[in-house]
């Protein structure tokens, strides 16, 4: 699930920092622009930033998502309720983007075959801490999303709880990808930041209910360096993006969930927040089927 570090894509140039967090300083963030970037610049910009606010991330949101829980946003769905990937038990999964992997210890727990998959060493090295402590334990693999380690039809299902689709530049790769590994007939779902979020900026209060920026816009956030190098990228894809992609690669798009802010959840999440929550989707959750 994602852990921007919040500082908002409202500007066309650069934005000021607010206050550092651990990574940003050890990375010497200083700002936003708003870019082209390659496929090399953002995946390695990306592995560094996870790699330097894993800690973070987990000291944040880690209770939130629990060691062995499956939860999809931070509207709170939960896969036990929802039941997006369908029966589990016996079933070989693959988790994209799997970070700490409390999601693939708890389709471990419902007697799935689980592989988690990510690109940061760093949340891999805390999802084996969390199995030495949870008694759960699943195979783990650091690889690019865009270019899966596996062999074609290896998989039952695959899902991803924000989890590498948007700090990819080729999302498309990772669906031809998804479909390649996953067996005829397999599910492919994978939740993301609603695309509408693009066009408010990253605050959870009033200033985030005004339109900053064009939804079309698909030029990349970056956070950068004071020489300009990024630290940080996130890729926009509207939702006819996401559904051309998704067909694209050969699979169905089945449903669309847009989860609704529960009246109970006071939490803030990053920009996530009831305020914003009970106006518009901060989740967008797309269930596929290969062909």
């Amino acid at each position: 699930m994602t852990g921007a570090s919040q500082l908002g894509h409202d500007d066309d140039g650069t934005t000021p920092l607010g206050p550092y967090c651990r990574a940003e300083a050890a990375l010497g963030t200083v700002g936003v622009v708003h870019r082209l970037i390659s496929g090399a610049e953002t995946m390695a910009a990306n592995r560094r930033w996870w790699d330097a606010d894993a800690e973070d991330y987990l000291a944040a949101h880690g209770e939130f998502l629990g060691s062995a829980d499956f939860v999809w946003c931070p509207e709170g769905l939960r896969e036990l309720d929802a039941g997006l990937l369908g029966e589990l038990a016996g079933r070989s999964v693959l988790e994209v983007g799997c970070g700490s992997a409390p999601c693939a210890r708890w389709l471990a727990a419902q007697g799935a075959q689980v592989v988690g998959l990510d690109l940061s060493a760093e949340m891999l090295r805390h999802a084996v801490r969390a199995a030495r402590d949870t008694g759960i334990s699943v195979p783990l693999v650091q690889a690019d999303a865009a270019r899966l380690p596996f062999a074609d039809g290896s998989f039952d299902l695959a899902c991803s709880a924000f989890g590498a689709v948007p700090f990819v530049a080729d999302s498309a790769a990772v669906m031809r990808e998804v479909a390649r590994v996953l067996r005829p007939d397999g599910r492919w779902v994978f939740a993301v930041t609603h695309p509408l979020r693009w066009i408010f900026p990253d605050d959870p209060g009033e200033a985030g209910l005004t339109v900053a920026q064009s939804y079309f816009d698909r030029t990349p956030y970056v956070e950068v360096d004071r020489l300009g190098n990024p630290t940080y990228v996130e890729h926009h894809r509207t939702l006819g993006d996401r559904v051309r992609e998704i067909v694209a690669a050969g699979l169905i798009l089945e449903n669309l969930v847009e989860p609704e802010w529960p009246p109970d959840l006071h939490q803030e999440w990053g920009q996530w927040s009831p305020l914003r929550g009970t106006l518009f989707p901060g989740t967008a959750i797309f269930c596929c089927r290969r062909c």
